[in-house]
């Protein structure tokens, strides 16, 4: 742990592991959170390097099938009871590598990766509203566990229009229509809070700006990776913050980390 007593947990789409290697690691050695989940990891579970960001005192879990989509959660205060995917999960046609959990350090965790919908008149939309739907039946029954619970992801969605940086930009666009909204509304109808980072430029916590144009720059952005925490987790946050700093510089990911520092102590389990 970073600070006595606090565990840090983090989210991040890093789009590409591999690719984003030496940034992950050195990222991971300066803000030393005890628990991590990656999304987009885009790496065969067997090519995860496990070597790496081991030699930092992380355990992995992994899942993924090495093209597109990829989920990982990284661990230094134990590794226990993973799951990959969820009952019920959809596929698009089949199953894809967007879900997995476990337990650290007497947390439930949950890394997500919503699909994107691409266009609402595309099957795929439909598609991530079935996919969202069948994750809140199966929070639903996680959340009978008294375990503390964070589900953190990139989600796709912007919860409001505060969460986009113009919202008649995004008229008739995913990521905002009133379906996708109201399918994160019924997650947090289960009791699970969203976890709102401070912003670290601007009034706005966007954690995705677009590669083109200049968008991060001018901080266009989006509120799209969450950490939504069970009632006992979100009474033990501390502070949460998106690290922008993680988003500059040379060959970055699109995203940035949210990190959120809460009042729980870490015991080591077994993997």
């Amino acid at each position: 742990m970073g600070q006595a007593g606090i565990m840090r947990l983090a989210t991040w789409n890093v789009n590409s592991v591999k690719a984003r290697l030496p940034r992950l690691l050195d990222w991971l050695s300066g803000t030393a959170p005890d628990v991590v989940c990656l999304q987009e990891t885009k790496c065969p579970d067997g090519a995860f390097p496990v070597a790496e960001v081991g030699a930092l005192g992380y355990t992995v879990a992994s899942h993924s099938d090495g093209r597109w989509n990829g989920v990982a959660i990284l661990s230094r205060v134990g590794l226990a009871d993973v799951t990959v995917g969820f009952p019920g999960e959809p596929g698009f046609p089949e199953p894809e590598a967007r879900a997995i959990s476990a337990t650290c350090g007497g947390l439930r965790v949950w890394s997500v990766y919503v699909p994107n919908g691409r266009a609402p008149d595309d099957p795929h939309y439909a598609y991530k509203l079935a996919w969202l739907a069948a994750l809140r039946d199966a929070l639903d029954t996680e959340l009978t566990n008294p375990t503390p619970l964070a589900v953190c992801g990139d989600f796709n969605v912007a919860p409001t229009d505060d969460d986009v940086w113009d919202p008649a930009l995004f008229v008739n666009s995913t990521h905002v229509t009133p379906p996708e909204r109201a399918a994160l509304a019924a997650l947090r109808d289960l009791g699970l809070v969203d976890v709102v980072p401070t912003p670290m430029k601007g009034p706005h916590p966007f954690t995705y700006w677009d590669y083109r144009a200049g968008m991060f720059h001018q901080n266009k952005g989006m509120r799209i990776d969450l950490v939504y925490a069970s009632a006992p987790l979100a009474r033990a946050v501390r502070s949460a913050y998106v690290d922008r700093e993680a988003r500059k510089g040379k060959g970055p990911s699109d995203h940035a980390p949210v990190v959120v520092d809460a009042d729980l102590i870490p015991t080591i389990e077994s993997f």
